[in-house]
């Protein structure tokens, strides 16, 4: 009997386990997340920075994001099981306990650590203020209708913190590079926001559409993609980048573009198309674009 509940413990880990705990920290956001953050990497390299460091700056960025979004899971684990948006996420359904997401993040902070200590002596000491604002983004939208941004940020320093690895310092272009994903990150944080308006009143969660509207929100979201999009032209004029940086920031902008108008204040029905499932397209195509702007 002791031999069957043995051999059954890790069979339900890997079966059943590991990938609710994949799903519950939405590893597909990380991996939307990673082509910023190599974009980072390749432009203060100027090229290919070694194997060490990209391997060191992907584990580094997986254990941030399962750090953010195992807290994030944890700390609105109430509001999730009253909200019918995420009811059915593993917390709220019990698929998950509390404390594992108190695993989770341990185990994204002891990664995100070593990484970073695997780095440079700037991305070690940065680590610990990185690892705690993805975690009190978390709490903004008790307190603020500014929590998109703040989110947006949370994101946003991906590139700047692959930028500090290979070099061991912050250059302006980083700053710009973040502010890029800030911008799209929290405009596509608004927008999914005025999904959750009518929670948002009921329960007393702050949030821009709650506070100005959805209209308001939705055209603050197109100011800010569209803001996203001429600070990457900026971004490719001031480090000299190829044409083909500005053929990715193209499509890029394109995509933004086709992906704002399928909302309408009047009708949110479309939030949740294909085109918003898959917008890691737009990090992607940046990214690709951006390595062959150098490479060629």
């Amino acid at each position: 009997m002791l031999a069957s509940n043995a051999v059954k413990l890790p069979v339900e880990l890997f079966s059943t386990r590991i990938p609710r705990y994949l799903s519950t920290i939405r590893i597909w956001e990380t991996l939307y997340g990673l082509p910023f953050c190599y974009m980072g990497m390749v432009l203060a390299a100027d090229g290919w920075p070694g194997w060490s460091i990209f391997i060191w700056i992907t584990v580094a960025l997986s254990g941030v994001r399962t750090l953010g979004m195992a807290a994030n899971r944890f700390i609105h684990r109430k509001e999730d099981v009253a909200n019918p948006r995420t009811a059915n996420r593993h917390l709220p359904q019990g698929l998950l306990k509390p404390w594992e997401m108190l695993g989770l993040m341990l185990v994204g902070t002891g990664a995100f650590f070593f990484a970073a200590s695997q780095l440079n002596n700037l991305a070690f000491a940065l680590a610990p203020v990185a690892a705690a604002y993805v975690v009190f983004y978390s709490f903004t939208k008790y307190y603020t209708w500014a929590c998109h941004f703040f989110l947006g940020w949370a994101l946003g320093i991906s590139p700047a913190a692959a930028w500090i690895a290979v070099n061991g310092r912050l250059d302006p272009e980083a700053v710009l590079l973040s502010a890029v994903v800030a911008l799209w990150a929290g405009g596509f944080d608004i927008i999914y926001g005025c999904a959750d308006l009518d929670f948002d009143r009921q329960y007393g969660v702050n949030s821009y559409p709650k506070r100005f509207g959805i209209s308001t929100a939705l055209w603050t979201s197109r100011v800010m993609h569209l803001t996203a999009g001429c600070a990457l032209v900026a971004l490719g004029i001031w480090l000299d980048l190829s044409f083909y940086f500005f053929i990715g920031v193209a499509i890029a902008v394109t995509l933004l573009a086709l992906e704002n108008s399928l909302v309408k204040a009047d009708d949110l029905s479309k939030l949740r198309s294909p085109m918003f499932q898959y917008n890691s397209t737009i990090s992607l195509v940046l990214f690709v674009f951006t390595v062959l702007a150098v490479a060629l």
